[in-house]
């Protein structure tokens, strides 16, 4: 008895685990795509609903701002080519129940090789079709 009861819980944590990875490799190709500027490799694990929202914390107070991921996706195109950003992920912070799961990560964004603002990502992905989608996406932005 005591045999089946270690293979449960060595077969449970080999489950989670496995999801983690599929889930942070979702993350890792939406961070990708975004400093490539790709916009189909991020289209690959957003759903297409997906809401984007950003709370950035300024001298003159906090503001609240939100867009589609269409709009999102179109403001690719509007970068000038020479322009470089980099959003530097410190940390993963990975919960799953069941076809939900939500990831915290806290971060460093660089423009063009300089320090620009930090804060936290919250994602919200489900899983869809054999693939973590990531549904809402909410930042802080912050100054230091």
């Amino acid at each position: 008895m005591k045999k089946i009861g270690l293979l449960f819980i060595f077969c449970f944590s080999m489950i989670s685990t496995a999801q983690e990875i599929e889930v942070k490799q979702s993350i890792i190709t939406f961070f990708e795509g975004f400093h490539a500027k790709d916009t189909l490799k991020i289209k690959t694990v957003c759903h297409p609903k997906m809401v984007l929202q950003s709370i950035a914390e300024t001298k003159k107070g906090t503001k609240y701002s939100e867009e589609t991921a269409q709009v999102f996706l179109q403001s690719f195109a509007k970068f000038p080519k020479e322009l470089q950003f980099e959003e530097r992920l410190l940390d993963y912070k990975i919960q799953i129940d069941g076809t939900m799961a939500h990831v915290w990560t806290p971060y460093e964004f660089y423009v063009n090789g300089s320090f620009s603002h930090s804060g936290v990502n919250s994602f919200t992905l489900f899983y869809e079709n054999n693939q973590w989608k990531i549904v809402h996406l909410i930042d802080t932005r912050r100054k230091k």
